[in-house]
């Protein structure tokens, strides 16, 4: 998977939280919820897109490892709607899914970028 196509699907994936949460009743616990859930989720794109201007191979991993971290941070917010009651499994079934995939995904980027990083170290010290 290349670079456009992970900015088009953290993007997508944001957009499909947020259309996700307008079709949400509103209540006190899911508002709650729903606003940590979009903040994480949007987070994953605006993070992912700063990551692809990085400066040094420590501020891409930086990034990434924040990336990573929202991603995953969005799987909780979700699991906690649908295990509170506040919302069906099968509504965010998709939503868990894609959040798990970007979580894996991100995850094996920054565990490349790590090791090339420790490799270059290596090399220099040749």
């Amino acid at each position: 998977m290349d670079k456009i196509e992970l900015k088009r699907r953290t993007s997508k994936f944001s957009i499909d939280v947020i259309k996700f949460i307008e079709g949400l009743p509103r209540n006190r616990s899911l508002d709650i919820l729903s606003n940590q859930l979009i903040r994480c989720a949007t987070s994953v794109g605006a993070n992912y897109r700063s990551a692809c201007k990085w400066k040094s191979t420590a501020d891409f991993i930086n990034k990434i490892i924040i990336v990573e971290e929202e991603a995953d941070e969005s799987i909780y917010w979700l699991e906690l709607m649908e295990e509170s009651g506040l919302v069906d499994s099968n509504s965010i079934l998709a939503l868990k899914k894609e959040a798990n995939e970007l979580t894996a995904i991100f995850t094996a980027i920054g565990k490349t970028a790590k090791e090339k990083q420790r490799l270059n170290k290596l090399e220099i010290k040749k």
